[in-house]
């Protein structure tokens, strides 16, 4: 049974590492990205809820103190 012959497999990872890191960046510089970015203000709306319109409070069993 023959086996595999491992002796190109070096050349052939390094050649594809190359070529992948020139692809992006030839894909890279074809982006137009703005000189100077300067950060925008959003507005924060709030939004109504039904939940804040009444009051509500959970009680739980164990917080509630023991009265006799």
């Amino acid at each position: 049974m023959p086996q595999l012959d491992t002796s190109t497999w070096f050349t052939v990872i390094i050649s594809m590492l190359i070529t992948l890191f020139i692809i992006f960046q030839l894909k890279t510089m074809t982006h137009q990205f703005p000189i100077n970015p300067q950060s925008t203000y959003f507005k924060q709306t709030k939004q109504n809820t039904p939940w804040e319109k009444k009051w509500t409070k959970t009680y739980l069993p164990l917080s509630q103190h023991l009265t006799y």
